[in-house]
Formats: structure tokens, sequence, C-alpha cells
């Protein structure tokens, strides 16, 4: 796990670098970057560079597939809180990403567990995610996996906490009532199966996660920590998020001297 300290606009780059290149090296020969995309406030800074770069330095999202974390129970895709719809203003109606290339879980199935299982078998058949975005909730979930799931499970139906949905209502004309109780998501094991994971947090509401995640212990009442078992994890931190870490001046000092052929 790498820990990498900065403010927000470079934290932006960091994450879009990590995009790029690979989105690059895959079209070099011949094939397709599968992207997993996260929503939440998080992630905004990192497509608003994605898109800044496809505008003005001819990045192309053309034949890269991508696929969602998450989604509320009950919502159409077309429904402006649905994270189907949130992707697709945030990101995929500013560059050339095909929309029939961006796939979500389905908020209106009729067969819940079929409809997990089928994304899952999608996943496996694109080629697995070469690089997924990630954000953190101030509770340690990490997509809709709350505290207390299980360290090895997959894409499923979850109840919401009572924190993650009052966390929410801001969403919905802060009427916590009208937040779906229940939701799709990835599970942890789904997610530790994306080949980079790049996490980014920022704020200080963020920072007990953050800690407990880079340096506590592996625990299904923090789901994050999970990651510290996976071999490539990039963790971006703003001032705030990163202001409960123990080992923070180390991290400065280990991403400043980096060899530069290691990259990211």
């Amino acid at each position: 796990m790498e820990v990498l300290i900065g403010e927000g606009e470079q934290l932006a780059r960091l994450a879009a670098d990590v995009i790029e290149e690979r989105v690059r090296s895959r079209a070099a020969i011949g094939a397709r970057a599968v992207l997993g995309l996260a929503t939440g406030s998080s992630p905004l800074a990192v497509y608003d560079e994605l898109a800044r770069r496809h505008r003005e330095e001819g990045l192309s999202f053309a034949g890269v597939e991508a696929f969602l974390l998450d989604e509320y129970l009950g919502l159409p895709p077309d429904d402006p809180r649905s994270y189907r719809n949130v992707i697709e203003q945030e990101l995929v109606s500013r560059v050339d990403l095909d929309p029939a290339d961006v796939h979500g879980l389905d908020g209106l199935a009729e067969d819940v567990p079929a409809a997990c299982a089928a994304y899952e078998m999608a996943i496996v058949a694109s080629g697995g995610v070469d690089v997924q975005i990630l954000g953190i909730g101030a509770d340690g979930h990490v997509a809709f996996n709350e505290p207390g799931s299980s360290l090895a499970s997959r894409t499923r139906l979850k109840t919401l906490t009572p924190g993650t949905r009052a966390d929410n209502a801001r969403f919905f004309d802060g009427d916590v009532d009208a937040v779906p109780r229940h939701c799709l998501t990835q599970g942890l094991g789904t997610i530790m199966q994306a080949r980079h994971l790049v996490l980014v947090a920022l704020g200080r509401a963020k920072s007990e996660a953050v800690h407990q995640l880079v340096e506590g212990p592996v625990s299904a009442m923090w789901p994050a920590t999970v990651l510290q078992h996976h071999p490539h994890v990039t963790v971006l931190l703003d001032e705030g998020a990163a202001s409960r870490l123990q080992l923070a001046a180390y991290y400065r000092e280990a991403f400043a001297e980096k060899p530069p052929w290691q990259g990211l």
C-alpha cells in the first residue's frame, strides 16, 4: 500500500495519471482497458481532470469498458440520484466513452441474486478491472460494504446503515427518509480482484477511517482495511484525511525519495 499526501488538484492529477497510463498502454497493444468507477464527492476532481485531458490533450476513452461499484435498489437508471446517472453526468457525457460500454447494477432488478451473479460474470468476461477508483466512508465502508461486511463478499444486496443514509440525505433534498434502505454493491472480494486500486480520501471527517485503513488491524468493522491484503493499492490523501496517520512523515519521505521508474 502506497500512501501519498498532497492537495486536491495534485491528487486528481496522480489518479488521472494512473488511468491514462492504463488506457494508453492497453490501446497500444490493441486491447481495451477496463475501469472501475466510483461515485461520491472524492472522485469528482479525478473525473474533471480526465475530461480536461480528453478535451485538451486528446486522451481517448473509445473502446474502454467500465463497471460501476454500486447502485441504490429501487431507483431507475434515469433518476438523477442513481449512480448510473451520476457517472453519466460527471464523466461519460464529457468524454468519448461509449455509454453501452459502461455497466451498472440494475436497481430495478426483479431477481436480485441473479442480477448480482450476472454482474460478477460480466466483470470476469471483460478480463477483469484494470484500475478501480475508490472512496471511503467515515465509518470505513468501501462501495456500500458497510461495517460488518464479509471481507470475502461478492456482489450482493446490502442494507444501508442509518449513518450512511444520513450522509447521503444531501442528495435527496436533505430528507433521510427518501434515501433508499437497500443497495446493490460489489463485494469486498470482488473489489480485491481489480489489478490496481486507487483510493481517494479528502477531509478531516475521513481521518479516522483512513488511519484504520492504513495503520489499523484488518477487521470487518472497518471494511476498507481488507485493502491491506491487495498487492497494488495507491491511497491519495489531502492533509485533513491524513491528519490521524502516525507515520505521515515517513509516507511523505518515501514518496519524495521514490525512484522515478517505479511509477504509481
